[in-house]
């Protein structure tokens, strides 16, 4: 049976809401964490790996998957929860999260987790290997995505924009870029660091097809990602999504700095139990 509009989005609404579930339980495990930009990425995740991307959970290096770079080594929490919810990662090793010995270290290392392509964190670096993969997968005849997962901060060093030229001249229509702009960085708000705006006539002027939205509305997300992917022509596509940090738990979206969350103890729960009343399905009356 044909799955209806209603009925997708709601099975969206939910891996969302999953996602966002499974991250904040490994903050717990470990206290701390970049849990506002998983919170914040949920949607665009829930997306990517329940909607969008070609894998197969059981085979994470299947030679035909859609592959999905994560420049940005410390959203890896917001990573390992779409893992986890995609089903390449069993749930049972949620507690294990930044422990010794685990396969889930706090920033991504390919060679530790299924499906982690690259071992990211050393910012500005992801999309120049996107580009050497999205090249290498069109030589061997291989029509699979390269997926680039960057933060707004990343868009401060010229690796980025050299890279961006790149795909622009190979003509990688294979390549999706997705830019979380959630306006914070280690040190201070993005725009007080290195003011990166106009975003989307740099992108046009660089020769990507380009579209902005809004990163924390699903049906928003959904549209994008498809349009990205039915582009005719040989651009590559870029998606800027702007995003709140901390999204789903109220208390969190709040704070001043979260970029990096420490809370008490017995906040951990109190985020959960929140999230769980404004996102969790509903049964039907």
């Amino acid at each position: 049976m044909t799955e209806s509009r209603n009925d997708h989005f709601a099975r969206m609404s939910t891996h969302a809401w999953r996602i966002r579930r499974f991250a904040l339980r490994m903050g717990e495990v470990q206290g701390q964490g970049y849990v506002g930009q998983a919170l914040g990425w949920a949607d665009v995740l829930a997306v990517a790996y329940c909607h969008a991307m070609n894998i197969r959970a059981d085979q994470p290096e299947w030679e035909g998957r859609d592959r999905f770079l994560l420049s940005h080594g410390h959203y890896a929490i917001a990573l390992y929860a779409a893992l986890l919810e995609a089903g390449v990662l069993p749930e049972d090793e949620l507690q294990t999260y930044g422990s010794d010995d685990s396969r889930l270290p706090m920033s991504g290392m390919a060679t530790y987790t299924p499906g982690m392509e690259i071992s990211g964190g050393s910012l500005g670096q992801g999309l120049a290997i996107a580009v050497g993969q999205a090249l290498g997968l069109r030589m061997k005849g291989n029509d699979a995505f390269v997926y680039n997962s960057m933060s707004d901060g990343e868009l401060d060093e010229g690796a980025v924009w050299e890279a961006a030229m790149s795909a622009s001249h190979h003509k990688l229509g294979n390549l999706i870029n997705l830019v979380d702009i959630n306006r914070q960085q280690a040190d201070g708000p993005s725009h007080d660091i290195l003011q990166f705006e106009p975003l989307v006539d740099k992108w046009a002027a660089f020769g990507w097809h380009v579209q902005r939205v809004d990163g924390n509305d699903l049906q928003a997300v959904i549209q994008a990602f498809d349009i990205a992917r039915a582009v005719q022509g040989e651009k590559p596509r870029v998606i800027l999504f702007d995003t709140l940090m901390g999204k789903g738990v109220p208390f969190l979206e709040q704070r001043d700095k979260n970029h990096f969350i420490r809370v008490e103890p017995q906040e951990w729960q109190q985020a959960l139990a929140v999230l769980d009343e404004i996102h969790a399905p509903r049964s039907p009356q």
